[in-house]
């Protein structure tokens, strides 16, 4: 078998794992947000789900007396999963807790629909990238059609749009860029009030190029389409 032949066979073997996302260009106005709101707040409902019950045990954990060696063991992968400095004889506990949390689904829903021009732009339709996440090592991921001279970074290729949903959320709980996010969220807790969107979009000026701006792009975004993200039945 030629050396062609067996790069097309596995080209074709990958096209078939990778999920095909929805064309959201059949729609228009309304009708397209709300297509693309019910198609992902199922997938971020399912991966704050996750977290939630990642974080149900490190609270019971937390609070218990003796840790057993399988405790601690998960302990340890939670930790190199959230980028928290592991010490097996000082459990981290406050540190896994501000990490190991929810994101609000309006604000996934938000930056998804902004990075991804609801679900149509490149990244998402050959990558299932709906968050914009870049990736550093060579084929990665796709590479940006103007990406800057000397710049080495490539959209990252995702095999659904689910696994893009969690890596956002592993990415906006463990990157330190996105630690005020975090400490926001934990005072909020604390406090006993809601962790809303619009709470955490205040904090997230680094996660675009665009700074500030990018940061009140997202807050009109939430004004004007909260009503359509609530969940219909």
């Amino acid at each position: 078998m030629g050396a062609a032949l067996v790069l097309l066979l596995a080209s074709a073997c990958e096209a078939e794992q990778i999920q095909v996302l929805p064309d959201f260009t059949q729609y228009s106005g309304v009708e397209k947000k709300q297509a693309f709101f019910n198609y992902l707040r199922p997938q971020v409902e399912q991966a704050n789900q996750a977290v939630l019950e990642q974080r149900a045990l490190l609270l019971a954990l937390s609070r218990g007396d003796e840790l057993t060696a399988v405790d601690r063991q998960w302990l340890k992968q939670l930790s190199q999963q959230y980028r928290v400095n592991y010490q097996a004889d000082e459990i981290d506990f406050a540190a896994l807790l501000r990490r190991v949390d929810t994101v609000p689904i309006e604000l996934a829903l938000t930056q998804a629909a902004i990075e991804s021009a609801w679900g149509t732009s490149r990244f998402a339709r050959l990558g299932n990238n709906l968050f914009g996440q870049w990736c550093r090592k060579a084929g990665c991921g796709i590479v940006p059609l103007r990406r800057a001279a000397g710049a080495t970074h490539e959209v990252k290729r995702f095999e659904s749009t689910e696994d893009s949903v969690r890596a956002y959320l592993r990415n906006l709980n463990s990157h330190r860029a996105y630690q005020p996010l975090r400490i926001r969220r934990a005072a909020l807790r604390q406090a006993q009030q809601p962790v809303t969107a619009r709470a955490l979009a205040l904090t997230l000026d680094k996660y675009s190029e665009r700074g500030k701006a990018y940061v009140q792009d997202m807050l009109r975004f939430i004004k004007q389409n909260r009503s359509l993200m609530q969940e219909t039945p």
